[in-house]
């Protein structure tokens, strides 16, 4: 029988992050101390009215970086300013959850973020006051799976983190203690 796979961030997660965060905020119970419950990777596409061959591209891109298959995202409405009708593709995203989430997160903090050009952290003030974080890359070329010579066009993609937490404190703490880098 072939052993279960735990990620080493998931294992201290459970091992030290969640005693260290009950007695900072004096949770009762394992249940209330907060925890990271999805990533959504989004790549937004503006070029597409030009080249349609660039969503096939993009969604290759982002299925390298996250190991997971892309969904295409369709506008809702029309917007005669942007050229724009509903239905047509506007952009392309990936949901994590479980061990690629744990992956994904621990690649993104020890390797993908210091490789950054002039890197001094990520900003703190990017919570959105429920104690979701998001993270916006100028160039997908932080992530090793991607190679300058096989891109198209640099393009930058959002990560959202998704976490239980009630507020930006307890989030901002959640993400501190699994290793997110923050801006002094």
């Amino acid at each position: 029988m072939a052993e279960k796979y735990t990620n080493r961030l998931k294992a201290r997660y459970e091992a030290e992050i969640i005693p260290a965060l009950k007695k900072t905020f004096g949770y009762k119970n394992i249940m209330q101390v907060p925890k990271l419950e999805k990533i959504v990777l989004n790549m937004r596409l503006g070029d597409i009215k030009d080249n349609a061959k660039s969503i096939q591209t993009a969604m290759k891109e982002l299925e390298k970086i996250s190991g997971q298959k892309a969904v295409e995202i369709k506008a809702k409405k029309s917007v005669a300013n942007f050229k724009l009708r509903a239905g047509m593709t506007v952009g392309t995203k990936v949901t994590l959850r479980g061990n690629r989430m744990w992956d994904f997160f621990d690649k993104l903090v020890s390797i993908s973020l210091p490789r950054v050009r002039d890197f001094r952290g990520v900003s703190a003030n990017a919570f959105d006051g429920r104690g979701n974080y998001a993270l916006g890359i100028k160039e997908q070329l932080i992530f090793p799976e991607i190679s300058y010579d096989q891109i198209e066009k640099v393009r930058g993609l959002d990560i959202c983190f998704i976490t239980t937490a009630k507020t930006d404190e307890e989030a901002k703490e959640l993400l501190k203690q699994l290793g997110m880098p923050f801006a002094k």
